[in-house]
């Protein structure tokens, strides 16, 4: 974690000192965490920890001091220390970034990873970065949002009846986590799909996150098509939880700058995605 003499640096919002990475407890916006929280330093840890989480709330501060990934911690750490030039100025989160929005969502929406100058640098999903722009911008159109643009944690912002949850929940270097990566972290994963009884339907941005989904809920015990369904745009599959609940999966081409920079992905390709994943079950 972050040495005793590090540099201390005001945060954008409200110009508290911190070091980066930031330790838990400490006053950043929107922290889950206290200074005493566990921390998984295993992949048994972190299923341990996880099935202790009695709601989603302490689900989010158990997984942001998570500690059991090796490579991403140093990735993490060692991005929150270099930074980017142009946020040289400020602190870098520098650790899991927990999920976001309502605890209580109908729909969630499911990322990959947090980008390392995004999400690692703010504390949030899917806030500090361009992706997150596209997302909190339809999420806004669709009314599910307070504000369509975001800034960092602590900004105002929030969320109604949709919840965003990724699969990894550390920045991965060249953005690729490994498998035994996604392996460990799938234990936060699936914990917070299971607590989150209102669940009705769910939009993967991206193949990995599709695949990630249809895994949990292999593992979880959940009805899914065989064979599993290759993720496309606009896919819909259905799955059945064990107490009879169905839940709507939509895939969803990634926000990513390539994909929306060349019109793979348009804004009301991303409205009606959203639209659908987001619709009662009838």
């Amino acid at each position: 974690m972050t040495e005793p003499n590090a540099e201390h640096l005001p945060h954008p919002l409200t110009g508290q000192l911190f070091p980066s990475p930031v330790p838990p407890g400490t006053g950043w916006p929107e922290d889950p965490a206290a200074r005493d929280t566990p921390v998984a330093r295993t992949a048994a840890e972190v299923r341990e920890l996880a099935a202790s989480a009695h709601d989603v709330e302490h689900l989010n501060a158990l997984c942001s001091v998570c500690s059991a990934c090796d490579r991403l911690v140093e990735w993490r750490e060692d991005v929150a220390q270099r930074k980017r030039a142009s946020f040289a100025g400020e602190p870098y989160w520098g650790r899991p970034v927990p999920s976001y929005g309502d605890p209580r969502a109908g729909f969630a929406i499911i990322g990959l990873a947090p980008a390392a100058n995004g999400g690692n640098r703010t504390g949030r999903m899917f806030t500090g970065d361009r992706s997150g722009d596209w997302v909190y911008a339809a999420l806004h159109r669709a009314g599910f949002a307070e504000h369509a643009t975001v800034s960092t944690a602590g900004d105002g912002q929030e969320l109604h009846g949709v919840r965003m949850i990724a699969p990894v929940r550390c920045a991965p270097p060249a953005n690729k986590p490994l498998p035994q990566e996604k392996a460990t972290c799938s234990g936060w994963f699936d914990r917070e799909i299971a607590l989150l009884p209102e669940l009705h339907g769910m939009l993967a941005l991206g193949g990995i996150a599709w695949q990630t989904v249809l895994a949990a809920a292999v593992r979880m015990g959940w009805e899914v098509p065989r064979p599993r369904p290759k993720f496309g745009h606009g896919t819909v599959v259905m799955l059945r939880t064990p107490d009879g609940r169905d839940v709507r999966l939509v895939g969803c081409y990634h926000v990513s700058q390539r994909n929306t920079f060349t019109g793979l992905l348009t804004e009301q390709m991303l409205d009606d995605a959203l639209a659908l994943a987001a619709a009662p079950l009838a």
